[in-house]
């Protein structure tokens, strides 16, 4: 059995939040015609998604379902990909409602987010499927 490191896990939500604070910048950007509202949302998630990740990948680990010996499968991905974007959106929708003050425009980055975020994520989770560092073996006795 396989698991990760928590040194790999915060590697997998920094290298996340790269491209999904971008994704997030754009986002509310075309949603609110405003980057003085954009860099705040997506700046914030920053810490909050990079906590709130970490911690999603760390329950992760403790699921052995859709692994194998050597890598998650892509069901396990796209599972991942959903659970993640549960706790995401509801973050997004919160943060982007703080920063613009419009449950709309909260709502509309949040709901976009839904579909450009679960691609983003499960292109992700395969990249990172086929790095091997930051992977401990288990081995379990007889």
């Amino acid at each position: 059995m396989i698991k990760d490191s928590p040194t790999r896990s915060l590697v997998k939500a920094i290298t996340w939040r790269l491209l999904g604070s971008l994704d997030t910048f754009f986002l509310s950007l075309w949603v609110t015609g405003k980057v003085l509202i954009a860099i705040p949302i997506a700046g914030s998630e920053v810490l909050t998604k990079i906590v709130l990740y970490f911690l999603h990948e760390r329950l992760w680990n403790i699921i052995p379902w859709g692994r194998n010996n050597e890598k998650p499968s892509p069901i396990r991905s796209l599972i991942k990909s959903f659970s993640w974007r549960f706790w995401g959106t509801i973050d997004t929708i919160i943060l982007s409602f703080i920063f613009s003050g419009n449950i709309y425009h909260a709502f509309s980055i949040g709901g976009l987010e839904l579909f450009t975020k679960i691609v983003l994520y499960f292109i992700h989770e395969r990249i990172w499927a086929q790095i091997t560092w930051g992977r401990l073996k288990e081995v379990y006795a007889k």
